[in-house]
């Protein structure tokens, strides 16, 4: 990897704060190797005060073909894009940006349909069920968009954040698929509980589901890279559940967020 590396390399970069926790660098750079592009995907560290001042620098190297986006910036982000996707405009929200022919941005979101691959393949049917998802952040309003795609018959959305948790419920409703509202972290009564915050990221934190109402019938998951087993999913496993982690749902989003960078 790397062998052609020079001045003609093209460059992508992923931008969060923190970015430490991500392996899409290595990942991403390895799939454009793969497809014969000379191109990289490097890590930038940028808190959420200086991510304009930060985008517009980045805009202005001719050679960065795209941007892919994590916590906390899906958000913020949406905006720095001259145009977007159908589902990232409805979210708000963008996981992937790449150079329009003019020069300017265009994003699109891939949490939510790379998350449901991936639950479908640990064999999780997601039609008629009802699901309850804690967290309403970038990731978590993919997930939920792409839930409500995909048929559940009922979900509920648990998020400490009232208003960005009733303006997603709001929003979704508005489909006129399922039936979507306001939850909490008890999962009991449903088929599908899933965590879309990063909390079991660090030691200490508390269970984002409440374990003791979890049953070997549901099934877990959790958007968490690293550790690469989060203590929900430890605990879930421990109830015999089926179930599917953060790197699951990353090889499939990156597949997604890499095909989107090579139309580019």
């Amino acid at each position: 990897m790397l062998d052609n590396f020079s001045g003609a390399t093209r460059v992508h970069l992923i931008v969060g704060d923190p970015i430490a926790q991500v392996k899409s660098p290595f990942g991403v750079t390895q799939a454009f190797e793969s497809a014969g592009r000379d191109a990289i995907c490097v890590p930038a560290h940028v808190p959420t005060q200086d991510l304009a001042a930060w985008f517009a620098g980045i805009s202005l190297a001719r050679n960065v073909d795209g941007v892919i986006v994590t916590v906390p910036h899906k958000f913020d982000c949406h905006a720095f894009c001259k145009t977007s996707s159908p589902r990232a405009s409805f979210l708000g929200a963008v996981n992937t940006i790449r150079r329009n022919a003019d020069g300017s941005w265009h994003g699109d979101m891939f949490d939510g349909l790379g998350y449901i691959q991936a639950m479908e393949k640990k064999g999780c049917q997601i039609q008629g069920k009802k699901a309850l998802l804690v967290g309403a952040g970038g990731a978590g309003s993919a997930i939920a968009h792409s839930l409500v795609l995909a048929g559940v018959s009922e979900l509920a959305i648990c998020d400490p954040d009232e208003q960005r948790r009733e303006s997603l419920v709001t929003r979704l409703n508005s489909l006129k698929l399922g039936a979507v509202r306001s939850g909490t972290h008890n999962p009991s009564g449903f088929d599908i509980a899933l965590n879309a915050t990063p909390v079991g990221m660090r030691a200490g934190d508390p269970l984002p589901i409440d374990a003791a109402h979890i049953t070997a019938n549901m099934f877990v998951g959790c958007v968490i890279t690293a550790p690469a087993v989060p203590p929900l999913i430890e605990a879930a496993r421990a109830k015999g559940c089926n179930t599917t982690t953060g790197a699951d749902m990353f090889a499939q989003v990156r597949e997604l967020m890499v095909n989107f960078l090579l139309e580019a």
